[in-house]
């Protein structure tokens, strides 16, 4: 199927999942809104229980913009938000924003271009993290460091290329539908998993340095270590259920988790040679952090070594501590078939 129809573009359906976004939830849909693109595209917000200003911010953008939509999502979990505001669009693209990220300009126009060049069922670009505090710009650079987070190229950068997953992701609707969309038992890594299915059943998935998606960091250590923490737990989720879907990346955190504690508990007990491990890392970080954080302040430059620690030991905690009975209910779990409903405003 291609997504133009002779010289016409295709219609676009931007679909975010929406809770406790007051800080960015006008910036991101006016991102979305500024984009020049000459199809038709409508915006649907699928709106979780906040307890901040989010509901009545959403309701501004309803009033000011007859594009934008709303749809309710009582549970305020990501993927049934996503399959609700699936469900509630119509068009054949279907492009997924998060309420803290900005498009950036030309984004959908040159996605839907990408989409018809590859040939794909997803194309994605760079999670160009930015932070408008220190601690925010630190862990903006560790998000964009290969010490940070490997050679991931959604996050660090690279060269046009086939990908496993893919940051956010613009995608052909008939490949949502054909996978039912987002299985919902999926509270993390939602993404991940349901590349892994398109992949599966033969779709490729795109990843390309023209699309850039600005994201704002959490804006603190425990927002932060959260994050990672439910990250490294989900994504051992996903290699239950998924076989053959780990690789040596994904067990890099965990090992180094298990390697600091045993040099701490050995160096304690038996042998002060075992601190060099946990010092070794000290020393990593810190070398690593120096060129991740060239240019920036110096506040945030002393900080970056403390977000990297706590992306790795939160993500290799996570993974390490991930209860066997989450795979168990996703494995019972029937993804949902997603179909078109109309959106409330």
């Amino acid at each position: 199927m291609n997504v133009n129809s002779g010289n016409q573009l295709p219609a676009v359906s931007v679909i975010m999942p929406i809770l406790n976004e007051e800080r960015h939830l006008r910036e991101a849909v006016e991102a979305i809104l500024a984009q020049e693109y000459d199809g038709e595209m409508e915006v649907v917000l699928a709106l979780g229980p906040s307890t901040d200003r989010t509901d009545e911010i959403a309701a501004q953008l309803v009033a000011e913009n007859p594009a934008v939509h709303t749809v309710p999502n009582p549970t305020g979990r990501t993927p049934a938000a996503l399959n609700a505001a699936i469900k509630a669009s119509s068009h054949p693209v279907v492009v997924r924003v998060d309420g803290h990220a900005a498009l950036s300009q030309g984004y959908i126009a040159t996605a839907v271009r990408l989409l018809e060049e590859t040939g794909a069922m997803n194309v994605g670009g760079i999670m160009h993290a930015q932070g408008t505090n220190d601690w925010e710009k630190a862990v903006a650079a560790a998000m964009t460091s290969k010490i940070g987070v490997g050679n991931a190229v959604f996050h660090t950068g690279g060269t046009a290329q086939p990908a496993e997953t893919v940051y956010l992701g613009v995608f052909r609707r008939e490949a949502l539908e054909r996978q039912g969309g987002y299985n919902e038992e999926f509270i993390r890594a939602q993404d991940w998993e349901l590349n892994f299915r398109i992949r599966d059943a033969g779709g490729k998935i795109w990843f390309s340095p023209e699309l850039k998606v600005a994201y704002r960091p959490r804006p603190s250590v425990k927002a932060l270590a959260k994050q990672y923490k439910d990250y490294g737990r989900w994504r051992h989720v996903v290699a239950r259920y998924h076989a053959g879907s780990i690789n040596l990346r994904y067990l890099a955190p965990p090992t180094a988790v298990v390697a600091i504690a045993a040099g701490i508990v050995v160096g304690a007990a038996v042998t002060p040679w075992a601190f060099v491990i946990p010092a070794g890392y000290l020393a990593a970080i810190v070398a690593g952090s120096l060129p991740a954080g060239k240019g920036l302040p110096l506040k945030a430059r002393a900080q970056i070594p403390v977000a990297l620690a706590t992306m790795h030991m939160s993500w290799g905690w996570g993974f390490l501590t991930s209860p066997k009975s989450l795979a168990r209910k996703v494995i019972a779990s029937r993804r949902p078939t997603v179909h078109s409903e109309p959106a409330t405003s």
